[in-house]
């Protein structure tokens, strides 16, 4: 009995986070590392199909790194990279795209639809969603290749998906005015998706518990830092690797409109449910 009564009081004190976000959109980062384990995929495609029951608007933008360098291993394709960036060639940016957007895109999709959600599978390329350039460095003698940035967001078929009840789930394969396919950086494609959507949150699942205050000391785990604070960590190498593009994310949301971003715990289970219905939350919110 006590067990129930439990399972009770989590339900009840759900009540306030259901009412204050019903009908507001959240932009899901899902990719990396914690994708891999097939039961924690399930368990968060899950969890996102229950947010939408309740009400609210999920739309999920992933990566696929992993699988990438999985499928160009298979090929004899060697991985490059650069600042934390794929080095990618003509050969490579297909492989990219097919990896991205006709396997892990379709996967998720099926997933979702067959526990009961209704998801509709997108890249850049569809309604021109993500346009994009090559991506330039500081540095001229590093070419990157067929990697971009962001150049607009056209988000209006995304609005009428959520509009008609779907999740959308958008593969981060943006396309140039030259028709050319261009791999751009999911983390920075899901600040950019938010802001465009005007996005209630914007969380990041991700391989880590969230931001430390010591990369090397898994006991300073920071539960919320400011765009000052991230910055300086940034500038200061407290913050390094993957993890800057996924704060970098958390503050272009945050100056353009979206009220709360969030780094958690992917590779655990249900950690979406914590952090969006729970009065704990989890790992690391980033705050204006």
């Amino acid at each position: 009995m006590e067990e129930f009564q439990q399972r009770a009081q989590v339900l009840i004190e759900a009540i306030p986070y259901i009412r204050s976000f019903h009908g507001k959109t959240f932009v899901i980062k899902y990719g990396g590392n914690a994708m891999i384990n097939p039961e924690i995929k399930k368990a968060v495609m899950l969890d996102i199909i229950l947010l939408k029951y309740l009400g609210l608007n999920p739309v999920i933008v992933h990566g696929g790194g992993p699988e990438i360098s999985e499928m160009l291993k298979r090929v004899g394709v060697k991985s490059t990279f650069y600042q934390g960036l794929r080095v990618t060639d003509a050969d490579t940016v297909e492989i990219v795209n097919m990896v991205l957007a006709g396997k892990i895109n379709k996967e998720l999709v099926t997933m979702i639809n067959q526990f009961g959600g209704k998801a509709v599978g997108l890249s850049g390329q569809d309604s021109q969603l993500l346009v994009a350039r090559k991506k330039q460095l500081d540095n001229d003698q590093v070419d990157l290749g067929f990697v971009g940035e962001v150049v607009a967001i056209k988000p209006e078929l995304l609005h009428f998906l959520i509009e008609k009840s779907y999740i959308p789930v958008v593969a981060t394969i943006g396309v140039g005015a030259d028709g050319e396919f261009y791999n751009i950086n999911a983390d920075t494609v899901a600040g950019e998706l938010a802001a465009a959507l005007k996005a209630e949150k914007l969380i990041i699942l991700t391989d880590t518990e969230g931001i430390y205050a010591d990369p090397q000391d898994q006991s300073s785990l920071l539960s919320m830092i400011n765009i000052e604070q991230a910055r300086t960590m940034i500038h200061s190498g407290q913050i390094e690797g993957g993890m800057v593009p996924k704060v970098e994310a958390c503050i272009y949301a945050l100056q353009h409109g979206v009220s709360r971003t969030h780094i958690i715990d992917g590779r655990r289970f249900h950690t979406l449910l914590l952090e969006v219905l729970t009065d704990q939350g989890i790992g690391t919110m980033v705050v204006e």
